[in-house]
C-alpha cells in the first residue's frame, strides 16, 4: 500500500541572481514498510523534497499525498515524522522530554516512559535523558532527534542525513532502528550521502536535474 506519494512536483526558489527551479516535475511513491534512500549532490534538492513530503513547504505545482489524502500543512507526528538536518530539538526540554513530546501531544497514549527509555537505551544515550540539548554533543542530539521522530510510531518517517554527525560506533544502532521502523510498517525516506545508509534501503534513487532516477 502506498504510504506517501509525490507527482509532478515543481519547486522554484527566488534568488537575486535569478530564480532556481530545484524540482522539475518530480514523481515518487513509497510503500508502507519500504525504505527508499535519496542520493544526489549537495544542493540537488534532497532537503527541499523532504520538506514538501512532510508538509513544511508547498510545491509551485504538483501534489503530495499521505495515505491517499492531500498534504495540507505539516501532519501530526503519528502520521508523518521528520528528522531535519537542523534537528529542531526544544532547548528548554531535556533529552527525554523531547523524545516524549510526540507521545504527550497524542491523547490516550500509554507507556510513554517505557517507550522513551527503550529508545534512548537502543541508541546508547540513556545516560543523557536528564540533560538538555545544549549539554550534549551534536551527534548525541542527532540520535535524540531520531528517537523523538520515531517515538510516536509514524506511518511515514522522513530523515535528512541521519548519520552525518555520528561516529562509527553509533551508526549501526541508528541503521537498525530505521530498518525496524520499516519492519513495523512505516514508509521511510532518507536523504543521504552515506553508503552505509544506502545499504539498508529497499530502493535507492538519485535526484539530479530536478527529477529522480
Amino acid at each position: 500500500m502506498t504510504a506517501v506519494s509525490a507527482s509532478a512536483l515543481r519547486r522554484r526558489f527566488h534568488h537575486p541572481s535569478g530564480d532556481v527551479e530545484i524540482l522539475r516535475g518530480l514523481d515518487l511513491s513509497v510503500d508502507a514498510g519500504e525504505i527508499v534512500t535519496v542520493a544526489g549532490r549537495s544542493g540537488s534538492g534532497k532537503s527541499a523534497l523532504l520538506a514538501l513530503l512532510g508538509g513544511f513547504d508547498s510545491p509551485d505545482s504538483g501534489r503530495v499525498l499521505l495515505a491517499g489524502e492531500p498534504v495540507d500543512g505539516a501532519p501530526p507526528w503519528h502520521l508523518c515524522a521528520v528528522l531535519p538536518q537542523a534537528l529542531g530539538l526544544a532547548g528548554e526540554l531535556t533529552v527525554a522530554e523531547n523524545v516524549a513530546l510526540p507521545l504527550r501531544l497524542r491523547p490516550g497514549t500509554d507507556v510513554v516512559e517505557e517507550r522513551v527509555t527503550a529508545l534512548l537505551e537502543e541508541l546508547g544515550i540513556a545516560d543523557l535523558a536528564d540533560r538538555y540539548p545544549a549539554e550534549v554533543s551534536f551527534g548525541q542530539r542527532q540520535r535524540a532527534a531520531l528517537a523523538r521522530a520515531v517515538s510516536g510510531r509514524p506511518k511515514v518517517l522522513l530523515t535528512d542525513e541521519p548519520t552525518a554527525h555520528l561516529d562509527a560506533a553509533s551508526t549501526p544502532a541508528v541503521l537498525r532502528l530505521l530498518r525496524r521502523c520499516a519492519g513495523e510498517g512505516a514508509a521511510v525516506v532518507i536523504a543521504t550521502h552515506d553508503d552505509a545508509v544506502h545499504a539498508i534501503a529497499d530502493r535507492r534513487v538519485r535526484l539530479t536535474g530536478g527529477v529522480l532516477a
